[in-house]
């Protein structure tokens, strides 16, 4: 832990659930910050903008700014930007998030688009939205999505996410989508490119073992996994891969870190 420079942290299920402060993650980002390690708030959030997040995270007692937050519309329209400058895409979210994705060409339901990107999953995805999609990328839209996750966790429980219907368009398409946000390599080197630091030097804390820990482990990442938020013992016990740590909760990382208290 000495070499550690960064701290990359996963915002829903890691520092809040429904957008509120998990027991101790105000202190332990503080702590964090007061230590001088960087710090990169990164998520696969697409119902928020960076600012809107930014502004909910202070409200609630967190020392956090705009520029902190990297999320996975950003990263998808810098995506979109290197590989399909000009392109007319067909954007499926839930959530506004127009802002985020700057340069990007959106086009309304009866348009032909060129890329359909599919953000995170809710009302909009029901099945008029998606035959539409299903439509589009059969007659040879290539297919953007922004995470894959399968689930998240809220103060109602387990719901249903952007993965759980990719899957379905991937096999009934016959096409693979290009994934923006994490488990993305892409996604974590953006990420480490803004703190100016290298993997080697950096730390990864999520509560999706897949997506957020081994994906990051992968990248050369070390990784921490929290026992809150997503976590399942099962999927944990089921993973492809052993994370380089597991704590109870976030509040837990100074510790880990060897911060005095």
């Amino acid at each position: 832990m000495e070499s550690v420079r960064a701290v990359l942290i996963d915002i829903d299920g890691v520092l809040t659930m429904s957008w509120r402060p998990l027991p101790g993650a105000v202190t332990a980002l503080r702590e964090i910050r007061a230590s001088g390690l960087g710090v990169a708030l990164v998520t696969n959030t697409t119902s928020r903008t960076r600012a809107s997040i930014a502004e909910t995270l202070s409200g609630a007692g967190f020392d956090v700014t705009a520029e902190d937050v990297l999320t996975a519309p950003a990263v998808t329209a810098a995506h979109l930007a290197e590989h399909y400058p000009d392109a007319r895409c067909a954007l499926l979210n839930s959530g506004d998030i127009e802002e985020d994705l700057s340069g990007v060409t959106l086009v309304g339901e009866d348009a032909e688009p060129d890329v359909v990107v599919v953000g995170g999953a809710g009302p909009e995805f029901g099945y008029t939205a998606l035959n539409r999609a299903f439509g589009q990328l059969q007659r040879g839209a290539r297919l953007v999505a922004m995470h894959r996750n399968l689930y998240w966790r809220t103060d109602a429980g387990l719901q249903l996410d952007t993965g759980a219907f990719l899957l379905g368009l991937e096999r009934a398409a016959r096409v693979e989508a290009e994934v923006t946000g994490k488990p993305s390599p892409a996604f974590f080197a953006a990420a480490l490119a803004r703190l100016g630091v290298g993997a080697e030097r950096a730390l990864m804390v999520g509560d999706d073992i897949e997506s957020d820990v081994l994906a990051a482990q992968r990248a050369g990442l070390t990784g921490v996994l929290v026992r809150t938020g997503k976590y399942l013992p099962e999927t944990h016990e089921r993973a492809s891969g052993t994370p380089d740590h597991v704590v109870d909760s976030f509040a837990d990382l100074p510790a880990l870190l060897g911060l005095a208290r």
